[in-house]
C-alpha cells in the first residue's frame, strides 16, 4: 500500500523562505547534497510552520515559527529540537534532527532541519483508497495509544530531560495559565467560561498522579504510519509543547480531539482525525485501556476530560481573537468564536453529568 497524505504544496504568500541562505546552511551540515532545493509547505496549523526541502536525491523538513509578532517564550524552536535530539535514542519514533540554527543572518528566526519520515498521516479521513477493516482499525487505534503510553514510561532523567520543566505542581500551573489565557483572549461575542473554570478549580486533584514526559498534542494527525503496514506507527511529530507533567493531563488533552461516531453534529463538523471509524475505541474505552496498561487510577477522569476541552477552547479562542481584531484575515477562523461557545456548553453538560 502506497497511499500517502503528508503531501506538501506551494508555499503560501508571505511565508517564503530565503532559498539561497537556507540551502547554504543545510549544506554545511549535510554532505553530498546537490543542486538547489525546491521548497514546498505543509498545510494546516496556526502554530509553527513546516516546509519540505526537496533536493534531487533527498527530502528534508524545516520547522520555523509563524511570521509576525509572537511572545518571546512561544514557538521555541531550539527547545523543540533539543528535546527531539535527547528523545531519539530512547524513543525511535522521533524524527532525527540534522541541525538547528540561531543565526539571524540566515533567517529572521531560530529554526531547525530534520529528516523526513515517509508514511501516512491520518488526518480528517484516511487517505483516499485506503479502507481498513474494523479489526485493522482497532489495531491501529491501540498502537497509537501504546505510543503515548511508551512515551509516558520513558526515564526522562536518564534521557537528560529533567530540566525542561518545573515538574510537580503541573496541574495547578496548567489551570492558572490556561484560565489567564482565556480571559485575555475573550471577545465580546463568546462566553466567559467562569463556571467551567470554577468547577475545574474546585475539582482539581490535590497533586499530580505522576511526573513524566508528555507530548501535549498527541493526536492521530501527529503520527506517521508505515505505508506498507497501516497499523504500524513509525513516527511521532510536533514536539513543540512537550514537557514534564501529569500523564492524565496529556490523555485528557488528546481526548478533547477524539470525535467518535455517536457525537453530535457540531462536534462531528470539527473532527480532524479518523476516530469515528468502526473499530476505533470510544473515549471511555481509551481511558479504561490506558488505566489498565499504566496502573494509574482513571475512575475520576472527568476533571481531565473537561480540562482538555477547556484547553482546546482557549486555543480556539486565542486564534479567534486574532481574527476578531483583524490581525489575521484567514476565513477558516471566522467560526472559531461559535466553536468556543460550543465547547463551553459541552463542558457544562459534562459538568452537570459528572459525579465528582
Amino acid at each position: 500500500m502506497n497511499a500517502m497524505n503528508d503531501q506538501a504544496s506551494a508555499v503560501r504568500a508571505g511565508e517564503e523562505l530565503p532559498i539561497d541562505k537556507v540551502d547554504a546552511f543545510v549544506k554545511q551540515h549535510v554532505t553530498g547534497l546537490q543542486g538547489t532545493p525546491e521548497i514546498e509547505q505543509f498545510a494546516g496549523g496556526a502554530s509553527n510552520l513546516t516546509y519540505l526541502l526537496r533536493y534531487p536525491d533527498r527530502d528534508l523538513i524545516l520547522r520555523r515559527p509563524p511570521f509576525g509578532h509572537r511572545a518571546k517564550s512561544a514557538h521555541d524552536m531550539l527547545r523543540e529540537a533539543k528535546i527531539m535530539q535527547a528523545l531519539k535514542p530512547v524513543y525511535p519514533y522521533v524524527p532525527a534532527v540534522i541541525a538547528s540554527c540561531d543565526d539571524a543572518s540566515v533567517m529572521d528566526c531560530d529554526f531547525y532541519v530534520m529528516e523526513r519520515i515517509h508514511g501516512i498521516i491520518p488526518r480528517h479521513n484516511m487517505p483516499k483508497g485506503m479502507v481498513l477493516s474494523e479489526q485493522e482499525t482497532r489495531r491501529l487505534c491501540l498502537n497509537v495509544i501504546d505510543k503515548m503510553i511508551e512515551l509516558h514510561q520513558i526515564d526522562y532523567q536518564a534521557a537528560g530531560l529533567a530540566g525542561i520543566a518545573k515538574g510537580e505542581g503541573y496541574v495547578q500551573r496548567q489551570m492558572d495559565g490556561w484560565s489567564e489565557r482565556y480571559r485575555k483572549a475573550k471577545t465580546e461575542d463568546v462566553g466567559d467560561f467562569e463556571q467551567v473554570i470554577a468547577w475545574l478549580q474546585a475539582k482539581m486533584p490535590a497533586k499530580d498522579v505522576a511526573t513524566c514526559l508528555i507530548h501535549n498534542d498527541f493526536r492521530f494527525d501527529n503520527v506517521v504510519l508505515n505505508p506498507d503496514n497501516s497499523s504500524e506507527v513509525i513516527g511521532v511529530l510536533d514536539w513543540e509543547m512537550a514537557t514534564l507533567g501529569d500523564p492524565l493531563m496529556d490523555l485528557g488533552n488528546t481526548l478533547a480531539y477524539w470525535v467518535q461516531a455517536d457525537d453530535d453534529a457540531v462536534f462531528q463538523s470539527v473532527r480532524r482525525q479518523p476516530t469515528h471509524l468502526p473499530g476505533m475505541l470510544k473515549r471511555e474505552e481509551v481511558i479504561a485501556y490506558y488505566g489498565e496498561k499504566t496502573g494509574y487510577r482513571v475512575d475520576n477522569f472527568d476533571f481531565y476530560a473537561i480540562f482538555g476541552l477547556f484547553r482546546l477552547a482557549v486555543i480556539v479562542q486565542q486564534i479567534y481573537y486574532r481574527f476578531f481584531h483583524g490581525q489575521t484575515t484567514n476565513p477558516a477562523f471566522a467560526n472559531f468564536g461559535k466553536m468556543s461557545n460550543y465547547l463551553e456548553q459541552r463542558c457544562l453538560r459534562l459538568i452537570a453529568a459528572s459525579r465528582l
